[in-house]
């Protein structure tokens, strides 16, 4: 269960943010990048860091963010930097790509929005503005 800040969320953020642990990492991260942090599934509480261009999501071992699960396909998805923050987009998996339970081929991402892969749900924080 997540703790709650007592924040308000900035604008464009889902309420349900980040617990006061992650909120530090979140004020430590570089204008323009995010954190997926797994809230369900195997490896619950993992971290992933989005500070390039393109992130690749997957079960292959060259997956940039590597999630062995047979739930989730070789190659997966994708999340790409935009102006605004990141986007995901699914690549033709088998079991799809869901943003806050909503199956989609592509969506732009909000702070809170859940992105599911497979057994994962992972919550994406981006960087604080400036």
């Amino acid at each position: 269960m997540a703790i709650s800040t007592g924040a308000i969320p900035e604008a464009g953020e889902r309420a349900g943010g980040a617990n006061a642990l992650e909120a530090g990492a979140l004020e430590a991260l570089a204008p323009g990048s995010a954190l997926l942090v797994v809230s369900h599934g195997p490896n619950a509480g993992s971290r992933f860091l989005l500070d390039t261009d393109a992130v690749t999501v997957g079960r292959h071992p060259d997956s940039d963010i590597f999630l062995d699960d047979i739930t989730v396909s070789r190659r997966h998805a994708e999340f790409h930097r935009e102006d605004s923050g990141y986007a995901v987009r699914d690549v033709g998996s088998l079991n799809g790509t869901y943003v806050n339970r909503q199956r989609v081929d592509a969506a732009v991402l909000i702070g809170g929005d859940e992105v599911q892969i497979g057994k994962y749900r992972l919550v994406y924080h981006p960087a604080p503005r400036q």
